[in-house]
C-alpha cells in the first residue's frame, strides 16, 4: 500500500512539472525534469528524516552543478519549490540540512516558502 502512494505521489508530480515546466525553463538549460529527476531520490529523507541516501546526495551535487547562473539559480530554485509543494510532509528542518548532509555547499534553498526572484 505504502509504495501505490508513492509511486502516485510521484505521478502527481511528474504531472504538476509538466504543466508548469515551461513557464519555469530560463534560457540556461537547466529544466524542472532535470531538478526532479536528479531530487527524486531525496523524497524519503525529506519526508521521513534519517540519513539521505547517496543517490539523493549524488542528485543534490548534480542540481548544484547545472545552476551555475543567477537565471539557472531562479529556475532551479522553482523547480524544488514546486516539487515539494505536493509534500505537505516534507520537513523543513530537513531540506534545510540536506545540503550539510551532502556535503554540498547548494547554492539554492529547497523551501517551500523562499521567494526564488531574490535568488543571486
Amino acid at each position: 500500500m505504502k509504495a501505490v502512494a508513492i509511486v502516485l505521489v510521484l505521478v502527481v508530480l511528474a504531472v504538476v512539472q509538466l504543466a508548469i515546466a515551461g513557464r519555469l525553463e530560463q534560457q540556461g538549460g537547466v529544466t524542472c525534469g532535470q531538478v526532479d529527476a536528479n531530487m527524486t531520490p531525496c523524497i524519503s529523507y525529506l519526508t521521513q528524516g534519517g540519513e539521505p541516501s547517496a543517490a539523493c546526495c549524488s542528485g543534490v551535487k548534480t542540481v548544484n552543478g547545472m545552476a551555475e547562473s543567477a537565471d539557472e539559480r531562479k529556475t532551479a530554485c522553482n523547480c524544488l519549490k514546486a516539487a515539494a509543494n505536493p509534500y505537505a510532509n516534507l520537513k523543513d528542518d530537513a531540506a534545510q540540512a540536506l545540503p550539510s548532509k551532502c556535503c554540498v555547499s547548494l547554492n539554492i534553498p529547497i523551501s517551500r516558502t523562499i521567494n526564488c526572484d531574490t535568488i543571486s
